[in-house]
């Protein structure tokens, strides 16, 4: 008798104990059960004897060439607990390296994941039935009614055995409510069967147990039945899609797969793909991954991404009670600070002082680490633990000066694996000193020179504070008087996959992988937590090159063509469209502007809704003379001409669109509903009239227009106008900020600002600058802009067409540049510091990270410096932290400028930045507004 079919004998036998016989399988599965265990069911023998046959047998059903709980190994902690899971044969064998309480989740991954081998094997090769079983167990959450229901439909046929294995593990959730479908008891014809329905329903908890039950006391279940078509049609209402749930629409890890097209080697993208695609692996993949690719040098660009996959930078890191030298660090990035890493430090310090350094590769053998610089060591376990990274590269390595200093000091040279030195081995581990590359270990040898400070830069959502499968997102809307007011907010996600931890937003579309490299479909985090309604969108070819100058570009190349920034996307350039000084003849003809257009600010309006200085410049973007007429776009009424029909009510709706207006439009007005209902949700706006409203709905309910969106502030009733960057000029700067547009300078828009510092005009004669900072930061001009501000600049290329493909497959829905700001703004950590921004007139996104206190702290310039650097670095490697996002997975290549601070005599030196009462209208706004 096979092993699998004695599990199964068991959970047959003990089908009259549910709670108690499920609980005895699962021991059994996990090799954990005992005689003990088996007299539980001392009550049935015959599931008490089929218990002590299994555990008689010690065997459970196991692939020769790997192990069930492959899949799970990324969840573990501790690096050495990890590499222990994947070279394991089985769960006793990861014991020793694992300690339980710290590694919940590795250890529920595996055994339900060993439960699972089982159950799916009795698929056989009916692919359909074995992909919907191991669909139950490869989540941890509870299995929906639906995922049962489909392993009834799929394998009822196939395998009896499994079904009856998968109800095993499912029975204990209640697939609905009973009670729900009482009035369903109705429609039966014969009065008994009302009785007894509603009986059965109200004493029946499962459904197996009601339908067994209905089947006995009315009639045997028949579509067209009354009764049983309302019980079914409940079920479906209640679990939508209960009939047949679609397959699992993700593989194990799809934001881990989507690194593996940026593999170095064919080796180690088709070993990353067999490790996080829909298979699980096997042992032999794991190690000989760990050995070719995990630490190697030419495949810095995938380790990186896996590392953003598992875990992302975050700003910000205190509360340690091993790695103190690691606190109080709030403008530096870490990827794992927490308690699980802190303890983590120590035990890998426990380990080192046996002698040797565990590597994949090779055992590095050390002296008495607790008289050799012992603080030293500490610090280099804290830095593998906590992971520092940068902004820039987001790498968490040691730089090899270090490396080589403690090896020569620490290492024990005698017993070094031969041919290695201390060298030798830094090659491997650290292979750089480049401040891009590596980060000085002195750095952490000493505590944090702002440990007695109290400075302003929090991070509300590091550590996490929400639940399990919820994302936490800053809070910046304020909150409803009276009401409790946390500095963020908690909203449920998905996972990118059964066995990751990478969570996405509820209600959003998605980009992920899709067979071959270069192949995506976008889906839809939805209401159930999973991702739903996945549609294909056209492959790109990776393979495909682009000649510049002679020289071959591989695709996602980044370079400067003359003062362009361009790259190269599946064999086709594009390049943003600065105009650039040929040569020094030229210099007295140089503009600066797109096409060398003139310095003439006579505005048109573009039907892509952005304002252009010129008509030459908005024929230079590629606008016809029909697409563009004369006049600021904010000076035109889109409702004039009365777009809506009778029962709708037509609302002016100002927007840039990024994508083909041809295609997808770009209207600057929505129709709303006269008789709408509205929801008492809080995101206040403000009408012209200066009164306030809880929401848009509430403003149009009561047909009131809208002036800005966020609280009512006094002084914007009769402030003057003012510039946003973008060229446009708003009637106060309340209503720039509502479009997410910072303010350049008080007046209307009167000059076309500076683009280069080669032009030999002066720029923006007319306008008075509110006056320059003079301590503590050294500001930044945006391009089109006139005045300066300390921020973090970001000037962004997008690809145009990946983004109409985009709102092709999203209901034709325009994309703009709030979409793009909006999505941007949830990775920004830090409150204190927001997210601005425009198109510009060379065709790219301009993103401004912006403190928003009237005069920030030198700590908070540079806070919002390092996020800017941070966006900079997750744009140009294509990282799954923003790529899996619809519409940033368009944006191609990226160049910041940061406004440095300058040296001060205290890290607590308070900056005074005069801008004039200018800032202290962005404080404000800031705090309060919501958009």
């Amino acid at each position: 008798m096979g092993a699998a079919a004695r599990d199964m004998s068991a959970a047959a036998s003990c089908s009259g104990l549910p709670g108690l016989c499920l609980i005895l399988v699962v021991a059994l599965l996990r090799e954990a059960a005992d005689a003990i265990c088996c007299n539980q069911a001392k009550d049935n023998l015959m599931c008490r004897d089929a218990c002590e046959q299994i555990l008689s047998s010690k065997s459970v059903s196991r692939k020769s060439d790997g192990w069930v709980g492959l899949g799970c190994c990324e969840l573990a902690i501790t690096a050495e607990c990890r590499r222990a899971c994947k070279q394991a044969s089985s769960t006793n064998d990861i014991s020793k390296a694992c300690r339980k309480q710290y590694e919940t989740a590795l250890i529920s991954c595996i055994n339900r994941n060993e439960m699972g081998s089982v159950c799916c094997g009795y698929a056989g090769r009916h692919t359909n039935c074995r992909e919907y079983c191991q669909a139950i167990f490869r989540t941890d959450s509870s299995p929906g009614p639906s995922q049962i229901k489909a392993v009834e439909n799929f394998c009822a046929s196939i395998s009896p055995t499994l079904v009856q294995c998968v109800n095993n593990y499912t029975q204990s959730y209640p697939m609905r409510n009973p009670v729900d479908s009482l009035y369903c008891c109705d429609r039966a014809e014969d009065p008994g069967c009302q009785s007894a329905c509603k009986r059965i329903l109200m004493s029946k908890k499962t459904e197996p147990e009601i339908v067994d039950s209905l089947s006995e006391g009315c009639t045997k279940p028949l579509p067209q039945d009354p009764l049983w078509q309302c019980f079914l049609e409940s079920s479906r209402a209640a679990h939508p899609g209960v009939n047949i749930a679609p397959p699992p629409s993700t593989g194990l890890d799809v934001a881990e797969l989507h690194c593996c097209s940026k593999a170095n080697s064919s080796k180690c993208r088709d070993l990353c793909t067999k490790l996080y695609s829909t298979s699980w692996g096997n042992v032999h993949n794991w190690q000989e991954f760990d050995f070719v690719c995990e630490y190697n040098p030419l495949e810095a660009s995938m380790l990186t991404c896996l590392a953003d996959v598992r875990e992302p930078c975050q700003m910000g890191c205190r509360n340690l009670t091993y790695c103190t030298n690691f606190n109080n660090r709030p403008t530096e990035l870490f990827r794992s600070c927490n308690a699980q890493s802190d303890q983590g430090a120590m035990n890998d310090m426990k380990l080192w002082e046996k002698g040797s350094i565990e590597m994949p590769f090779m055992n590095i053998p050390v002296l008495d680490i607790k008289k050799c610089h012992p603080e030293m060591w500490k610090a280099i376990a804290c830095f593998l633990q906590i992971k520092p990274c940068h902004g820039k590269s987001r790498g968490s390595t040691i730089c090899k000066t270090d490396c080589v200093e403690i090896l020569k000091k620490c290492g024990d040279h005698s017993k070094f694996p031969e041919g290695h030195t201390a060298e030798s081995i830094c090659e491997l581990l650290s292979p750089s000193d480049e401040n891009e590359d590596c980060i000085p270990l002195d750095t952490y040898l000493k505590s944090s020179p702002l440990d007695t400070v109290t400075e302003e830069v929090t991070h509300p959502c590091n550590p996490n504070p929400c639940p399990a499968n919820h994302l936490c997102e800053v809070n910046r809307k304020g909150c409803i008087p009276g009401e409790p007011c946390l500095p963020y907010f908690c909203t449920q996600g998905c996972k990118l996959g059964e066995a990751s931890d990478f969570l996405v937003q509820q209600g959003v579309p998605i980009q992920v992988p899709s067979g071959g490299v270069g192949c995506y479909k976008i889906c839809t985090c939805g209401q159930s937590g999973t991702l739903e309604n996945c549609m294909e969108v056209q492959c790109v070819d990776l393979q495909k090159t682009c000649i510049v100058d002679g020289q071959r570009k591989n695709h996602g190349t980044s370079f400067k063509v003359d003062c362009n920034i361009c790259t190269c996307i599946a064999g086709t350039l594009r390049c943003s469209n600065r105009q650039c000084l040929s040569s020094e003849d030229d210099r007295s003809m140089f503009t600066g502007l797109p096409c060398n257009c003139a310095d003439q600010f006579v505005p048109v309006c573009g039907h892509n809704g952005r304002t252009y200085p010129s008509a030459c410049i908005a024929r230079c973007v590629g606008l016809l003379d029909h697409q563009f007429e004369f006049g600021l776009c904010s000076s035109k009424d889109p409702c004039n001409s009365n777009p809506c029909s009778r029962n709708q009510r037509c609302v002016t709706k100002r927007q840039v669109c990024l994508t083909s207006y041809e295609k997808f439009g770009c209207v600057q007005y929505e129709c709303i509903p006269r008789q709408q209902k509205c929801e008492h949700s809080l995101d206040p706006v403000c009408d012209t009239e200066n009164t306030e409203h809880i929401n848009l709905c509430t403003l149009n309910q009561r047909g009131k227009q809208l002036s800005y969106k966020g609280l009512c502030q006094p002084f914007c009733k009769s402030a003057e106008s003012i510039c946003g960057h973008n060229g446009e000029t708003y009637p106060n700067v309340c209503s720039a900020y509502s479009d997410r547009v910072a303010v350049d300078y008080f007046g209307r828009c009167q000059e076309v600002g500076i683009f280069s510092d080669l032009r030999l005009h002066a720029e923006c004669a007319s306008v008075q600058c509110p006056e320059s900072p003079t301590l503590g930061c050294k500001p930044v001009t945006p391009p089109g802009a006139c005045c300066p501000l300390c921020a973090g600049v970001l000037r962004i290329l997008f690809d145009k067409i990946k983004l109409d493909s985009y709102a092709k497959a999203t209901k034709n829905t325009p994309i703009t540049v709030l979409d793009i700001l909006q999505k941007i703004r949830l990775h920004i950590s830090v409150p204190q510091c927001d997210v601005f921004g425009y198109l510009s007139l060379e065709s790219e996104l301009v993103i401004l990270v912006v403190p928003i206190d009237s005069n920030p702290k030198a700590i908070q310039i540079e806070a919002c410096n390092k996020e800017a650097e941070k966006i900079n670095s997750l744009i140009n490697s294509d990282s799954p932290t923003l790529a899996s996002h619809v519409p940033l997975s368009a944006l191609i290549t990226s160049e910041v400028q940061i406004s440095t601070t300058l040296n001060s005599e205290s890290n607590s030196l308070s900056i005074t930045i005069n801008y004039l009462y200018l800032n202290i209208i962005i404080a404000l706004l800031c705090l309060f507004l919501n958009r």
